[in-house]
């Protein structure tokens, strides 16, 4: 994977999906169309976190390198270098796998 120089501000993440299998578990092969929208992806990049009333700075709770679970139509979709990538929001991730 080549070093992704992108740096996400408040409680935003960067996410690369992990894509569906491409044959189901029968043996059948899945065309790109039929395929579901990922919704599992691996943190590449996370902001330093949202602030509170005082101005201090909350951690977030998921870091680079954690895979997660997001509903389907969340984050905003980007391209660069020639691969896509999810930007959302902290709050819009359903948990952390594993």
């Amino acid at each position: 994977m080549a070093k992704i120089s992108f740096k996400p501000l408040g409680a935003r993440v960067l996410i690369e999906t992990l894509e569906q299998e491409e044959v189901t578990a029968g043996g059948i092969i899945l065309p790109e169309t039929a395929k579901e929208k990922p919704q599992q992806g691996k943190v590449l990049a996370a902001g330093p976190g949202d602030r509170n009333e005082k101005g201090e700075r909350v951690a977030m709770d998921v870091k680079v390198g954690d895979v997660v679970l997001f509903a389907k139509y969340s984050g905003t979709e980007i391209k660069m270098d020639g691969k896509k990538y999810l930007i959302m929001r902290e709050s819009d991730l359903l948990g952390i796998v594993g």
